[in-house]
């Protein structure tokens, strides 16, 4: 009899299942294994809010190999993921499967290295009912949300809406920004900066600060006129020199949400993409000599506490890898926010002797970019302040005064690792070091820019920003914040416009009517508020059907009133209006919604029927005609490259175009990422060009080298192929002698035959796996089905593109006739 461990992915059970060995079997339960079915309510919300929860449907085949693999075991170790939902996971395997506790234990993992699952292996436990009920709460509040308030929206909004706790918070946090901006009053302001030099020859620039009795603020162009006047042709001399010593220091480790924002900020992620190359980095990859691999330790928490043992390794790397002076003495302790659940550790590197460079080979550029990330800013958190000499100096004229700053690195400290991004990043002299001058020196005026500004309005979110707003109010926890604004996007309440966040029309009128009616899942201080009880219940301090009753009981009223509130009544949503004319009748074309995702309609329907797709131009030419290359959408979301008069010009591609030309033949370059290798290469899909350069960012030499060979043999191939086929042909042997069919080459045509799981066995054509089917592929098998989705979806986008004129055509034949 063999001992049997439960996780949740593939990946992570090849990685544990290398480091257990013989004696055990791992088996991945490929997420949740039973919920709340999808068709009805599923809660009794009569009798305590009893939950119903069946096997997920697709899952029959994964809950039948591992009952099959439990009958064969003596012991059942629930190792799913260390937090809430794992948890839960965990309790629903052990419910479904009916598990004893002599018979199963809970165990979990910080980090999938091999100290860390052996010690879980050793210190296994039994289940936590309180963070099992945390998140029950959390789902059957949501469940509640969405099926009772839903309909509602259904009936006085439009239909197919669907609603959530924190999904509507974080658009509200979005809608609100963008009032805030449309009632904002641009004020003037004026700057005065003047380009000086000293005797010796050196320049700096000094901002106009105020008079001897104070700063000054310039309102206008007359105030600055004035000043500039009074100094024109006048002798500056330095006066007052300040210098100092500035200290900084480094930032904590990432947790959840720092690390989303600081990967949209350097590496333009989206929190979706983000979580998942990190969940792919905590599972484990194939590291040659080291095998599989976990990289990092458990990537949702919201702890900035990191062990004994992490902190004592980065004092022995930072010692001796920079030096006793990069170190400062004893390691950093970071104080975690007092609403945090403190569960894990910070994120970081499972091995901080694992250098992001050395390894870079085995990981792709996404999660060599990731890792680089993390690893850098752990080994930053543990190193000594950086030194700064800072200097200061009052620059006067005729009693005007102009200051400049600057500051030199007296010790780079932990900024020879990583510094911190910001969401503002602002660039100017200030940080430049100024030239060499002493108080009364004369200094020569190259020029004065006086120069009007206006106050800005406050930025608009992006999800970095977002992000730190939901978690300055206490809104969603780390497992949420990704999810969340994939959702609000997803469902049309908010657009993404290069990274900044908008609401639509249909989020601002959803988002008012919540606010208007329902405190109870709009407002920013009852949901927070909901956090802190969800808290409670996992720390047992709260009775989470408590916790229900007491929601529930205003959330009903809410909706009740809101019936009688609205009745009779139903809220327009204005279309969206943009600067695209309609060529039919003139009006300004309107964004639509319909069951292929958004489009350009014409606001006279049905007088003018027009339509068009959305698209965006991307600044390259069309290689086949010479005409514009637009950004578009397929049915399902997937952006593909095609040209403007599309389908006049049949252009199309997946590789994103580019303003670069090329220099063989002036038409515009694509960019091309092979799925298998990785290899990103700058192409000219000119027909008979053939320009193709390796692009260098993201492949590291050694990836460029092996493609390069894989290139050349697979060239080399080709050559001795084309001329044995030649020889043949030259001597009659192709035609006239058939070949011999070898039982060896019969297996392979066969095999080369056998059906894909995505390809109908009848007609051989494509058909869409559901999710769980697509996660329990190959990787291999992941990404060719993932290319036959692209192919399969260009198709019909084009197939739906070319249906207008088809039937036009057919009207004008009809018309003849």
């Amino acid at each position: 009899m063999s001992k049997l461990v439960i996780v949740e992915s593939p990946a992570k059970a090849k990685t544990i299942g290398k480091y257990l060995g013989s004696g055990y079997v791992v088996k991945a339960s490929m997420g949740h294994l039973r919920d709340l079915p999808k068709k009805k309510m599923s809660v009794d919300i009569e009798h305590d809010f009893k939950p119903e929860y069946v096997p997920i449907e697709g899952k029959d085949k994964i809950i039948k190999e591992i009952r099959s693999e439990i009958r064969k075991s003596d012991f059942v170790y629930l190792a799913t993921d260390p937090d809430r939902e794992g948890e839960a996971i965990s309790w629903h395997i052990k419910e479904l499967f009916k598990l004893k506790d002599k018979d199963s234990k809970r165990v979990t993992f910080n980090e999938i290295t091999k100290p860390a699952v052996k010690y879980g292996i050793e210190h296994p436990r039994d289940i936590d009912i309180d963070l099992v009920n945390a998140q029950q709460a959390r789902r059957i509040l949501d469940r509640i949300v969405g099926y009772e308030l839903s309909p509602f929206l259904w009936r006085k909004v439009k239909r197919g809406l669907s609603a959530g706790r924190v999904q509507s918070v974080a658009t509200r946090l979005v809608v609100d920004r963008e009032n805030e901006i449309r009632a904002f009053v641009p004020e003037e302001y004026w700057t005065i900066e003047a380009q000086l030099q000293t005797a010796d020859g050196g320049r700096f620039t000094a901002r106009y600060y105020g008079d001897t009795s104070g700063k000054v603020e310039l309102k206008n162009e007359e105030q600055a006129r004035t000043v500039v006047n009074a100094v024109t042709g006048k002798p500056f001399t330095v006066g007052d020199i300040k210098r100092g010593k500035k200290k900084r220091t480094p930032a904590p480790p990432f947790i959840t949400s720092t690390l989303q924002q600081e990967a949209s900020r350097k590496l333009n992620m989206t929190p979706r993409r983000t979580m998942s190359i990190a969940q792919e980095l905590y599972e484990g990859i194939e590291l040659g000599e080291y095998g599989l691999t976990g990289l990092i330790t458990y990537m949702r928490t919201d702890s900035l506490r990191l062990s004994d043992e992490a902190t004592a390794a980065a004092a022995g790397f930072i010692r001796g890898r920079y030096g006793d002076e990069y170190y400062p003495g004893k390691p950093r302790v970071f104080k975690t926010k007092g609403n945090a659940q403190d569960a894990h550790e910070a994120i970081r590197p499972s091995d901080v002797k694992l250098l992001p460079d050395e390894i870079r080979q085995y990981l792709t550029p996404d999660q060599y970019k990731l890792y680089k990330l993390i690893w850098s800013r752990f080994v930053a958190c543990q190193m000594a302040d950086a030194l700064l000499d800072t200097v200061s100096a009052d620059i006067v004229c005729e009693g005007q005064v102009f200051l400049a700053s600057g500051h030199t690195v007296a010790f780079p400290g932990f900024t020879a690792v990583y510094e911190e991004g910001t969401d503002d990043e602002k660039k100017g002299d200030a940080g430049k070091p100024l030239p060499r001058f002493a108080e009364g020196d004369t200094l020569t005026v190259e020029k004065l820019d006086p120069a009007q500004h206006f106050t800005q309005p406050p930025a608009r979110y992006t999800e970095a920003s977002l992000i730190r707003a939901m978690e300055e109010r206490g809104i969603g926890r780390p497992s949420t914040y990704a999810p969340t604004i994939s959702t609000i996007i997803d469902r049309d309440y908010v657009t993404k416009e290069n990274r900044a966040l908008r609401p639509t029309p249909l989020g601002e009128g959803v988002t008012g009517l919540l606010v208007d009616e329902f405190k109870s899942v709009a407002d920013y201080e009852f949901t927070a508020n909901m956090e802190e009880q969800l808290d409670e219940v996992e720390a047992g301090k709260l009775d989470y059907v408590q916790l229900l009753h007491k929601f529930y009981d205003g959330f009903e009223s809410a909706l009740k009133q809101a019936e009688v509130d609205l009745e009779g009544k139903r809220i327009k949503i204005q279309d969206e209006v943009t600067d695209v004319i309609c060529d039919k009748c003139g009006r300004n074309m309107v964004i639509k919604s319909g069951r292929f995702g958004k489009f350009l309609a014409c606001p006279g329907f049905p007088e003018c029927t027009n339509t068009k797709p959305i698209t965006e131009d991307t600044g390259a030419a069309c290689p086949m005609c010479g005409a514009k290359v637009v950004k578009k959408k397929s049915a399902r979301g997937y952006v593909y490259y095609s040209c403007d008069t599309y389908p006049t010009c049949q252009f199309m591609t997946w590789d994103k175009p580019l303003k670069t030309k090329c220099p063989n033949c002036d038409s515009s370059l694509f960019r091309h990422t092979d799925r298998d290798s990785k290899e990103v290469t700058d192409v000219c899909l000119r027909e008979g060009c053939g320009y193709k350069e390796l692009v260098k960012e993201g492949v590291s030499p050694e990836e460029a080298e092996k493609n390069r060979q894989r290139r050349e043999a697979r060239a080399a191939k080709a050559a001795e192929r084309a001329a044995a086929k030649a020889a043949a042909e030259a001597e009659g042997e192709a035609e006239e002698k058939p070949k011999k069919v070898t039982k060896k080459a019969t297996a392979k045509k066969t095999a080369a035959k056998k059906q894909v799981p995505w390809m109908t066995k009848t007609t051989n054509r494509f058909k869409k796996l559901k999710d769980e089917d697509v996660q329990a592929l190959t990787k291999t098998q992941q990404a060719q089905y993932a290319k036959a989705l692209e192919k399969y979806e260009a198709e019909k986008a084009a197939e739906k593109a070319a249906k207008p004129a088809r039937k036009s055509a057919k009207v004008k034949e009809a018309a003849n006739e």
